[in-house]
């Protein structure tokens, strides 16, 4: 009897082993979301940035931090964090922006700057580099200022409606 219940409590033991063992087997089955919070930026983004843009230019290239320090509104936080759901890998990266007054002064951070970035703005030559086509097209005007539509004009139909109602009085 001995020797039953020794082999039933090592069966227990190896059950009891394996069903641990199956929760990490089947925590790769369950699917698990990635979770991407804060501003995510490509490269080509951050490689725009000049020295002396304005807060709106950079708003507009790199969109709105995340953060923006509540004492003094000249240095801007840029921050992506995510967390992989498969593996659990984190990847995080900032960038922050110092202003001098309204124009960018430096950009610090874990992303590559430009080697342009101390250019400003209006001596770059972004638009050189580019073929013909992808200069900024500018809308063809039309050459007559008549309206695309004719619009009744209401005084008109007033008076032809007026016309209309009266009798005429013949004798």
């Amino acid at each position: 009897m001995s020797i039953k219940n020794q082999s039933l409590t090592l069966l227990g033991a190896v059950a009891l082993s394996l069903s641990l063992n199956a929760c990490s087997v089947m925590d790769w089955l369950v699917y698990k979301p990635d979770i991407p919070q804060g501003n995510y930026m490509e490269p080509q983004q951050v490689e725009k940035l000049r020295v002396d843009m304005t807060k709106a230019q950079v708003e507009y290239v790199l969109g709105r931090p995340v953060l923006r320090d509540s004492f003094a509104d000249n240095t801007w936080y840029y921050v992506y964090h995510y967390k992989s759901g498969r593996d659990a890998s984190v990847v995080h990266k900032e960038l922050i922006a110092h202003f001098n007054g309204d124009k960018l002064a430096s950009v610090t951070g874990d992303y590559e700057i430009s080697k342009d970035f101390n250019t400003p703005l209006d001596e770059t030559t972004l638009l050189e580099n580019h073929s013909p086509d992808m200069l900024p097209q500018v809308p063809a005007q039309r050459p007559e200022a008549k309206p695309l539509v004719e619009e009744n004009n209401p005084a008109k139909t007033n008076e032809t409606k007026t016309e209309q109602s009266t009798p005429n009085n013949r004798e």
